[in-house]
C-alpha cells in the first residue's frame, strides 16, 4: 500500500511511521521541520527514521506544491501545531495556518485521485467531559488550537460531501516513548531524573484519557485499512480515565524519586476532564487501548533514561 504520514517527523507521525513500513508499506514520510516548535525533538525523530531506512521529504503544507502528495492510495494526515496553551496569542495564527490552511490545501490536491484520507483531530473539540464522550456529542472548543481542530473537521467533511473517502480520528492525550518535550509527562519524568522542577498547571486534578501512542498507531493503521463509511469520525482513546496527580505518583513510583513540580495558574482552555466512549471504535475497527498506564509510562520512562546515556 502507497501511504503518504504528513507530520512524519513529529511524536505520533514518528511511531506510524515506522510501524508502516514494518509492515512492508510503501511510505512517504512529509513533515516541515522548519516550522516545528521543538528543534531538538524533531531531529531526534528524523535521526530514528533516517536509522529505519525511511528519508524525511520536507514540505509546508500551507504553502508548497502538494500535488505528489496526492499520488498515494492513503493519506494520514497527521501533521499540524499541537497545543492548547501556545495556541493563545500569536500561536493562534500558527495553529489556523498550520491546522486550517494547510488541512485545506491537502485536501484540495487530493479532490482528483481521492485517496483514502484520514484526519488526526483531538478530544479538544468536545471541551469539558461530564461523562465518555462520544463521537456524536456536542462539540465546545475551548482554545484556539480546538477551534483550529474543528474547522479541520469540517473541511474534512466538506470533502467527504464532494466524493472523498476521508474519516476522522480523535486522539486522547497520547504518551509514550518521544513524547514532546511541552507534555505533561515528559515534563514530569524529566523533572525527576534531572531534579529541576517541571511546572503543574492548575491544581493537579485534571483528569485524562491518557493513551499510549502504540495503541493510537494501531488504530491509525486500522483505520487506514477498514471499510469504514466516508465521514466516519471515532474516538482514539483510553476508556478510563486517570487524574494528573496519579500519574505524577506513578511516575514517582517507577522512578523511585517523586517529580519535583511548580506549582502555576491553570491554562487558558485546559479543561478539567476528557473521556473518551470508545464504543464505536471497538465495533467499526475491534479496536480498544491495550496498554495500561503503569506499563506505557515505564516504556517512556526507559526511553527518557536511554537518553540520559546517549
Amino acid at each position: 500500500m502507497r501511504v503518504v504520514v504528513t507530520g512524519a517527523a513529529g511524536f505520533i507521525g514518528s511511531h506510524l511511521v515506522l510501524a508502516l513500513v514494518a509492515a512492508g508499506h510503501d511510505v512517504l514520510a512529509v513533515d516541515a521541520p522548519a516550522r516545528n516548535a521543538s528543534p531538538a525533538a524533531v531531529a531526534g525523530n528524523i535521526a530514528v527514521l533516517a536509522r529505519a531506512g525511511v528519508p524525511l521529504t520536507e514540505c509546508d503544507l500551507a504553502t508548497d506544491d502538494l500535488g505528489p502528495l496526492a499520488d498515494a492510495e492513503v493519506v494520514l494526515h497527521l501533521a499540524g501545531r499541537p497545543g492548547v496553551r501556545a495556541s493563545w496569542g500569536p500561536g493562534q495564527a500558527d495553529a489556523e495556518r498550520d491546522n486550517v490552511t494547510a488541512t485545506g490545501r491537502l485536501l484540495a490536491a487530493c479532490a482528483r485521485s481521492r485517496p483514502r484520507f484520514v484526519l488526526a483531530s483531538s478530544s479538544s473539540v468536545y471541551g469539558e467531559a461530564a461523562r465518555p464522550s462520544a463521537e456524536h456529542d456536542g462539540l465546545d472548543p475551548r482554545s484556539p488550537y480546538a477551534t483550529s481542530k474543528v474547522e479541520a473537521e469540517r473541511l474534512v467533511q466538506r470533502a467527504v460531501a464532494e466524493g472523498m473517502p476521508a474519516v476522522v480520528l480523535r486522539y486522547f492525550s497520547v504518551y509514550g516513548p518521544r513524547q514532546r518535550p511541552d507534555m505533561a509527562f515528559h515534563r514530569f519524568i524529566e523533572a525527576a531524573l534531572d531534579g529541576s522542577p517541571a511546572p503543574l498547571y492548575g491544581d493537579g486534578g485534571q483528569r485524562r484519557s491518557f493513551t499510549f501512542v502504540g495503541d493510537v498507531v494501531d488504530a491509525t493503521i486500522r483505520a487506514a485499512h477498514a471499510p469504514l463509511p466516508a465521514g466516519t469520525v471515532l474516538n482514539v482513546g483510553h476508556p478510563v480515565t486517570a487524574g494528573l496527580h496519579e500519574a505524577l505518583d506513578r511516575i514517582g513510583a517507577l522512578l523511585g524519586t517523586p517529580s519535583p513540580t511548580v506549582p502555576k495558574d491553570p491554562a487558558p482552555g485546559d479543561v478539567t476532564c476528557t473521556w473518551a466512549d470508545t464504543g464505536r471504535t471497538g465495533r467499526l475497527l475491534g479496536w480498544t487501548a491495550r496498554t495500561g498506564l503503569d506499563d506505557g509510562l515505564a516504556r517512556q520512562i526507559a526511553w527518557h533514561r536511554e537518553r540520559v546515556r546517549v
